[in-house]
């Protein structure tokens, strides 16, 4: 499969964008066919009615989904970047009253094992 540079979902950060844009856009169309079942509600055209019906049925739950989806990539931008920062930062001291503080703890060889408390 090949990778087209520019692409929407090249990051978390330009994919929550399409996702954003594409919630608007559903939530624009959502709002047409609303106001053509508020035009078509006297009309003599029953199955037509029902048809705008299933669609805006079907726009809610896609309006539904995309608003997930934007939720669910701000948490994974959310983590990405705890995590990041997590690895890049150095550990901060602990803290265990106002006159004591202890160095960061050792990892990696050479590090004392910790016994549970």
């Amino acid at each position: 499969m090949t990778h087209n540079a520019g692409s929407p979902f090249d990051s978390i950060e330009s994919a929550h964008d399409f996702v954003t844009l594409l919630a608007e856009t559903v939530r624009e169309a959502k709002q047409e066919v609303e106001a053509d079942i508020q035009r078509e509600a006297t009309a003599e055209f029953p199955r037509r009615l029902d048809a705008l019906r299933t669609a805006l049925y079907s726009m809610e739950k896609l309006e539904a989904h995309m608003n997930q989806s934007g939720r669910i990539l701000n948490d994974l931008r959310s983590l990405r970047r705890l995590l990041f920062e997590e690895r890049s930062a150095k550990p901060k001291p602990t803290v265990i009253s106002k006159s004591t503080v202890l160095p960061p703890p050792k990892t990696g060889k050479g590090a004392a094992p910790v016994a549970p408390q």
